[in-house]
């Protein structure tokens, strides 16, 4: 008899991409069968963080995952880590740096990954403005923001709004600390055990083997749930997030995710 597990993931391109052929059984899931439900990533962080015991397998924000830890063991497979692919700053208008204190920002949630970064590398930028991240260049575009960060599909599209790059906050993660930029992660709650923990991943890893060797199987269900409909915008998203360290953190991935998260190794395990 089959194990159904809820599967809690973002729409996003990098998802819908990696996760289809589990979700549609077109790999051996070793028995499981998967749940799917779809959220924007603060409200994937949120679920983790508020409502312990619902979810089996969900994606978060590495800069939330300090605070699932305790209940949700991170998987090997699935992440989004990279070079050159972290979350943008933009404007309208260059802004000085005595004008950050004051500037409005926008960002995709307090606990995401993105504003982690914005406070790491723009302390000064303190007001900020939590909101859908899709809504975030058109907010900035509309003069109702001075700058914003930028994930998915907007770090794609913002120069056709008008607007200008400030920084790239993955650069320069990137840039000081030497390690791949570390985004978001698939972790799967505890009561489940370390075994079942490296079963999932291994599934996981089929589906992603299996959408990379078949791209078109996916095509239809990623652009049905896509918030950017372009497609060569979608398989730039999927170019920059399904990578070798989607298949495996590997030590370079798990030394970012620690870095960023300042977690102790033995906490993941």
């Amino acid at each position: 008899m089959a194990l159904t597990m809820r599967l809690h993931i973002s729409p996003c391109p990098n998802d819908t991409f990696i996760f289809h052929a589990l979700i549609h059984g077109l790999v051996d899931t070793e028995g499981l069968d998967f749940d799917v439900r779809f959220d924007d990533i603060e409200a994937l962080n949120c679920a983790a963080i508020e409502r312990d015991g619902e979810e089996d397998v969900i994606k978060i924000s590495y800069a939330a995952l300090p605070e699932v830890a305790g209940a949700f063991r991170l998987l090997d497979s699935g992440s989004a880590l990279g070079h050159g692919n972290g979350p943008l700053l933009v404007s309208r208008r260059a802004i000085g740096a005595e004008e950050w204190r004051e500037a409005r920002v926008g960002i995709p949630g307090e606990r995401t990954t993105a504003n982690r970064l914005l406070s790491l590398l723009f302390p000064e930028a303190i007001r900020k403005r939590a909101m859908l991240f899709s809504e975030i260049a058109p907010a900035v575009a509309a003069g109702e923001l001075e700058a914003g960060v930028l994930i998915h599909e907007g770090r794609f599209t913002y120069a056709a709004q008008g607007l200008q790059l400030v920084a790239d906050l993955g650069e320069l993660w990137e840039r000081r600390t030497g390690l791949p930029i570390p985004l978001g992660g698939i972790v799967l709650h505890r009561r489940h055990g370390a075994e079942m923990a490296e079963r999932v991943a291994r599934v996981i890893r089929r589906s992603i083997e299996y959408a990379q060797a078949h791209p078109e199987a996916s095509a239809e269900f990623v652009r049905t749930h896509a918030q950017e409909l372009e497609a060569e915008v979608r398989q730039k998203h999927i170019s920059y997030f399904v990578n070798d360290y989607s298949l495996s953190l590997g030590a370079a991935g798990l030394e970012a995710v620690l870095r960023l998260t300042a977690l102790d190794r033995s906490v993941l395990l």
